[in-house]
This record gives C-alpha cells, structure tokens and sequence, in this order.
C-alpha cells in the first residue's frame, strides 16, 4: 500500500480494484495546457479516472504553457472545463477539492532551454513535496512543428532518459498529427528517437480509446462463433465510414494544408480497418498487437495507375443545408482560399493481399458536412447460395454485422426472418448490442483509457513507428498523383452539396461493382 504524502488525493473504497491495474504515482506535465484540447478532453479525463479510483493517491498534474497565469487560476479554469466537458458530471466538490491541490501551471516558451531548466526545478519541488518517485508523462498538446524542438530540450534538460533498471519511467505523448506524408513523418521518428528509445513514446489516436473498437478485438477473437467465417469465403465486402455534420469550424488554415485524406483516413480509418482485418496477435499485448496491425498495413495493395478514378474519388462539399439550417460550401469558409483544390470527402476502394482477404475489396468514406455524424465498420457477408422463397427472395438482403464506434456505441447484426402470417413473407430483422442500455453505463471517453494506459505503460492502443511510416507509405502516393493530376491541369473535383452523402461519383463507384453504401 502507498504510504499518505502532503497533499496526496482521497481514496477510500478500494475493494474490487484490480491492484496490478493501478498505475505508479507519477506527474503528468501538459504542453499546451492553456489549449482547448486540455480543457475540453484531458483534464476532464483525468478527473473521471480520479472519481473511479483508478489513479493512485500521490499524483500530479503540472500544466506547461506560453500565457502567463498562477496555479488557482489554472485551477479554475480547468474546473470549468471538467464543469462542462468531464462524463462524471456534476463535479464532486470534495474530490475535485482533492485533485485540484495537485494541480500546477508553469508558464515557459518552448524553444527556450532556460524555461526547460526550470521546469525539471519545479517537478524535483512537486516530487519532493508530495512524496512522489519522480515518474513522468509528457503530453505534447502542442503544434506538429512544437514536437521535435519540446522531446530535444526534455533530452537537454535530463527529463526524459532512456529506460533502465530501477529508474523513474519517462514517456510522452505525441498528438496527432505525426508527419504530413511519408518523409515528415521519417524525418520526425529519426529526431524522436535520437532522445527517446520506442518504448516511451506513444502516438495518440483518440479512435483507438473508443470502447467499440478495443472490443472489436473482444468480439473477433473471444466468440468462437465469428473468427471462422472472418474471411473471404464468407464476407463479401466491407465498409468503413467516418462521416461529420461539421464543417472545418475555424480551421480553415489547417483543414487546407491537411484535408480529409490526411485529417481522417491516414490515421484513424486505416487504424480501424487494420484491427478490422489483422490475425489474431500470439498474446494480448503490445507488440503482439502492433505486429498483426503493421502487417495488414504492409499489405495495403498500391492502387494501380489505370483503376486510380475507379478507386479513389475525391470531393468537396459546396452551399447546402444541415438539420435545416444553411450552411456556406467550403470555398466561402474563413481562412479558405476560393480556389481551393482540398478534398474535404474521400471514397476509396482498398483490397488487402493476404490469404484471409484476398478478393474482398473494403470500401472507406470520410467527408466533412454529411448528413450524420458517424464511425462504422459493417462487414457485409455474402448471400446465401440458394434461395428457396422464389419470388419472396427479391426481399432477401444480405446480412449485415455493423460495428459503431460513435455515437451509441455498440454492434448490431441484421438477418431475414419470416414475417409473422400464413404466407412465407421475408422481412429484415436486427439483434443489436448497445453499450447503454447492455450495461447500464456510459462507455469511458478515449481519452480516460488512453492516459491510463500510457501511466501503465500499456502501448497496445498507441501507434509505433513502424505502423505510422507504413501508413504514410500507402497515403503518400495517393497524394504524389493528386499532385500531378494538379500540375498538369487534369484535376477533378466533384462538388457535393452539404447535407448530402457525398458526390455521385462515389455512389457511381460502389454501383460499378453491384453494391452501395449503406445508410448508417
């Protein structure tokens, strides 16, 4: 059991936790805590995980940014961040009273060595005060061009060695995104590892937090009813969708410089197909994981250049309207240049060369101003080998087994069944699975399991290297013909209108194959 320190954290009630479970006390520093991504997600995550008990007692958080401000007022502000945005709501008083004693600001410029010297001062104070072994955790809520100049001055600052026997853990924290293509992202994981060895950084995926998707690989490899048909014998095809209602909300800049192939599909769809689509792993754990995932990425067939129309379609969503209300078309967005050429949807048809999927083509769409918000995976299984109903077969579907990651998080898996009556009517029926209403809990938000995962210094759900270049490899040339196709003036750029489903040019995809996208 932990000894009690000054200013350490309540915990009563302990029976049923897991004690193996329970991370080691340690200090959680955030760059860029004065963001919207503090406010919003992790402070509000690591104040859910406080109310459930499964932080330890002696932990801290220190907030690191450029606006000056103390420690009570980085208190407040973050209280009302969790007031608004944590899923234990309303906030406890006596455990925020708790946890908010443990919180702390330091103001300091990034690029400044001197502000790193005083930081690693400020965290021997925090341990020595609060009794803590001086483990630490790095969160880079930072830009993309902040991250190699941050993990070069902790490694300056002696605040982040590399692993040993007996030393306090050192890791941190990597928000997307990690490169813009293929040689970025080299470049970054060279200047990365120059500082830190693999094993203490984790590349954050918020997607691979969701509860659906950690239990794709319950559902796959835990039910000896699925895994045997998990496979191109039975499965026809399969769909991945990640649609938005919203469109670049501000970020016009940013979306134009990024736009959807890379905001969505390089890192969040191709993570979701690869756990879809992988083997299953020797062990339940990190690299056995990873493994499996990297090779599904490895086997990502090139999109050869003649089928290059055929199999990828890109859009951008023009003036419509969503749940009734007006919106403008991307080109009249803030920050947006009225030329644009940025793909705000993407529709691709991907096969994967292994011997499971040979054949089966997965079908991935992702596109801002749709009409739902929505991530679903749907395996699509093929259609009986004879129908006995005669005509009554025309109403026959094929089954469907859908995986929603979000929103109302659960699985559902639609079949035929006879209608109730004298004559053999076949009607579509589904079994669905919701995590609301099954477990009569709200699933913990991504970002509550990823933060305690890193504390336990659990990377299955984190990105490695090796994953994020072989994703880039496949994306990159994507990318390398749209830039040709632009150069020489041959460019094409459907237009959809806002509210709708995307261009008829991926409607026109699907059809050329004798199928269509579902309507999630």
């Amino acid at each position: 059991m932990e000894n009690a320190a000054p200013g350490a954290l309540p915990n009563p009630l302990r029976e049923g936790l897991v004690e193996e479970r329970m991370p080691e006390p340690a200090t959680m520093v955030i760059f860029g805590a004065s963001g919207d991504l503090a406010r919003r997600k992790l402070l509000p995550a690591l104040y859910s995980l406080t109310r459930d008990r499964l932080l330890p007692s002696r932990f801290a958080v220190l907030g690191f940014g450029r606006h000056a401000q103390d420690d009570e007022a980085f208190r407040d502000e973050m209280r009302r961040g969790c007031e608004e945005f944590a899923r234990r709501r309303p906030v406890d008083a006596a455990v925020w009273s708790a946890f908010a004693r443990n919180l702390f600001y330091q103001q300091g410029a990034y690029d400044d060595p001197a502000a790193f010297q005083r930081l690693k001062t400020r965290l021997d104070e925090i341990d020595r005060t609060l009794g803590l072994p001086g483990n630490r955790v790095f969160y880079l809520s930072t830009p993309p061009s902040t991250f190699a100049p941050i993990i070069r001055s902790l490694g300056q600052a002696q605040l982040a060695p590399r692993p040993a026997p007996g030393r306090p853990f050192a890791r941190v924290i990597i928000e997307k995104p990690f490169g813009v293509d293929l040689d970025t992202a080299r470049a970054l994981n060279r200047q990365v590892h120059e500082i830190l060895d693999e094993r203490q950084i984790y590349r954050i995926d918020h997607y691979l937090g969701k509860e659906t998707v950690q239990n794709l690989l319950v559902f796959r490899f835990a039910n000896g009813i699925f895994e045997p048909i998990w496979n191109n014998h039975f499965i026809d095809h399969v769909q991945i969708t990640g649609s938005e209602t919203v469109g670049v909300e501000g970020r016009g800049g940013y979306f134009e410089q990024a736009g959807i192939l890379r905001d969505m599909v390089q890192n969040h769809l191709l993570q979701v197909l690869s756990l879809a689509a992988m083997e299953p792993p020797i062990a339940f754990e990190a690299d056995g994981v990873r493994d499996e995932k990297l090779k599904v990425l490895k086997a990502l067939r090139q999109i050869p250049a003649g089928d290059f129309d055929r199999q990828v379609i890109r859009a951008q969503y023009g003036a419509g309207s969503i749940a009734g209300r007006a919106v403008p078309g991307y080109r009249a967005e803030p920050a947006v240049d009225p030329r644009s050429t940025t793909e705000t949807f993407v529709a691709l048809k991907i096969f994967i060369d292994s011997w499971r999927w040979a054949g089966v083509p997965f079908y991935l769409r992702s596109g801002k101003r749709l009409p739902k918000r929505v991530t679903e995976i749907a395996i699509v299984f093929k259609e009986a080998p004879h129908l006995l109903f005669g005509k009554r077969a025309d109403s026959i579907r094929p089954n469907v087994l859908s995986i929603r990651i979000q929103p109302d998080e659960g699985i559902a898996l639609n079949f035929g069944s006879k209608l109730p009556g004298p004559a053999m009517e076949v009607a579509p029926v589904s079994m669905e699975f919701r995590y609301g209403s099954s477990f009569g809990v709200e699933p913990p938000e991504a970002y509550e399991r990823l933060l305690l995962d890193c504390l336990l210094g659990d990377g299955t759900l984190f990105t490695r290297a090796d994953e994020v270049e072989a994703s880039w490899t496949w994306v990159s040339r994507i990318h390398r013909r749209w830039a040709e196709e632009t150069a020489s003036g041959d460019m094409r750029l459907p237009e959809y209108p806002a509210g709708t489903w995307g261009p008829d040019e991926a409607d026109r995809m699907m059809a050329a194959d004798g199928r269509s996208w579902r309507l999630p």
